[in-house]
């Protein structure tokens, strides 16, 4: 999550995303997040075969993406990224043409037209910042129903609920029932997933953080 995260079940070597029929590039963001997952596999000397391996993920479907023939959803994103020791968000940003250095310190404004988004499985998701920051904020809408599989991941998250209800589960630390003007944290490591109590949809804004250090 979403890389926000969101869960989505998976089958075993299945996909977990979109693709367009024949060789066509689907748009130039989905060509550089696969250009980016293919320089970070070839950096750890991992094969794509070895990749699927490690995400559940079919050769196949890995092959389109790097390609940028098929767009992943965030869930999937989130499985290619903990393989090759990097992070959902990290590769969304690599999708982001205003990009910036590490040590640009210049103030980022970002208009309501800007940002890395992109339609994903379970909705729309958009970064609120260029490239990587400190803290990573993300607008996302969906509309599931299905909770789906639990998803875990290293960083601290924040959501607050702009529109609609949703269902956070976070298996046995608890069930919450969050309405508009709601808002939860949890730590990093803590299982999630959440869904829509209405089916009208739910827009969010969240904030991943990387977990506090002992």
């Amino acid at each position: 999550m979403t890389s926000s995260s969101v869960p989505h079940p998976t089958p075993a070597g299945g996909d977990t995303g979109s693709r367009v029929p024949g060789s066509r590039v689907i748009d130039e963001q989905a060509a550089r997040i696969g250009s980016r997952i293919r320089s970070l596999r070839r950096s750890h000397d991992m094969t794509l075969v070895q990749l699927a391996a490690l995400t559940g993920l079919s050769h196949p479907f890995l092959s389109q993406l790097e390609r940028g023939h098929a767009r992943p959803s965030m869930v999937s994103l989130e499985r290619i990224a903990r393989a090759l020791g990097s992070s959902q968000v990290e590769l969304l940003a690599a999708a982001d043409l205003e990009r910036r250095s590490p040590g640009d310190t210049r103030p980022d404004v970002l208009r309501a037209t800007e940002g890395v988004r992109g339609p994903f499985a379970e909705g729309e998701a958009r970064l609120l910042a260029h490239g990587a920051r400190g803290f990573e904020p993300l607008e996302f809408i969906g509309a599931n129903t299905d909770p789906g599989d639990y998803y875990e991941h290293e960083e601290d998250e924040f959501i607050y609920v702009m529109r609609g209800s949703i269902l956070v589960d976070l298996a046995d630390r608890g069930r919450f029932v969050l309405d508009a003007g709601d808002s939860i944290y949890y730590y990093g490591g803590t299982p999630h997933r959440w869904n829509s109590l209405s089916g009208d949809g739910y827009h969010l804004f969240l904030v991943k953080q990387k977990a506090a250090q002992s």
